[in-house]
């Protein structure tokens, strides 16, 4: 279904088809996507696939974070402006970072700014969808960054383990049973893999405060995104794996993360 004739291509109209498919910021997505499409028709098939309800973000192919364009496409996770508080938590912890790791990357945002922020570091992200791996490397490859497929830790070179300065884990925080509670933009177009995180939506979580001990360097910072109601547990996840724990609010943009820092580098399994 067409919502957009390459005939009506003047703003107004565009507007008027994104207020109608219910785009609460209508007047700036027309905007945007007058500026990135090259042509009529390339401007009302943009107009149709959002007005169909895909994300604007993979209509456009980026999304604006930190300053930068992130590029994203279809099938990996968009990266929420809040999280902008975890990059500015992990700068204002960790300023002369040289070795930032940015696990379960999606797109490779966070990796990214901190890049961009810190000059020349050693860069790794991770992720275990392919995909995501795929549009990392588009967002990396100007900072020298890696990129590698797996799950979490085990993606990384060991050569890693006692070295990293700021780790980055974005990992999913949805519990299980509140998936199908997320928004249509989210829940029908981005990886589940991304969004559910088990039961109390912990699960990895855990798994990473267990391990990021043994990749943190003396002075270095484990940095986690998760939900107001999520915070003591996460808090204590963090304590159980050696680290020492706070909290960090941002009421603005609703943004909640834990810190765990280490005054001491604890050793790999022998042999690593």
């Amino acid at each position: 279904m067409s919502f957009l004739s390459p005939l009506s291509l003047s703003r107004d109209a565009v507007v008027a088809t994104l207020r109608a498919a219910g785009c609460v910021f209508a007047e700036d997505e027309a905007r945007l996507l007058l500026t990135t499409a090259g042509s009529g028709p390339e401007l009302a098939a943009l107009v149709d696939r959002r007005a169909a309800g895909q994300p604007l973000e993979l209509v456009l192919g980026w999304a604006e974070f930190r300053g930068l364009r992130i590029a994203v496409e279809p099938g990996v996770f968009v990266p929420r402006r809040r999280t902008e508080f975890l990059v500015e938590q992990a700068l204002a912890q960790v300023p002369e970072a040289r070795v930032v790791v940015d696990l379960c990357c999606g797109s490779g945002a966070v990796g990214a700014v901190l890049a961009a922020a810190l000059g020349p570091v050693a860069l790794h992200a991770a992720d275990i969808d392919p995909a995501a791996v795929r549009c990392a490397r588009r967002n990396v490859a100007a900072y020298g960054g890696q990129v590698h497929t797996g799950d979490l830790f085990g993606a990384l070179p060991p050569a890693l383990r006692g070295r990293v300065d700021i780790l980055a884990a974005n990992v999913p925080y949805v519990p299980t049973g509140e998936v199908a509670l997320l928004p249509a933009e989210a829940r029908d177009h981005e990886p589940l893999t991304a969004l559910d995180g088990g039961a109390d939506g912990l699960d990895l979580l855990r798994r990473v405060a267990g391990e990021a001990a043994r990749w943190l360097a003396p002075g270095g910072c484990l940095l986690v995104e998760t939900s107001e109601r999520q915070t003591a547990a996460a808090v204590e996840a963090f304590t159980r794996g050696g680290l020492t724990a706070r909290p960090a609010v941002c009421e603005e943009r609703y943004a909640q993360v834990v810190l765990g820092t280490v005054s001491l580098a604890v050793p790999g399994p022998p042999g690593a």
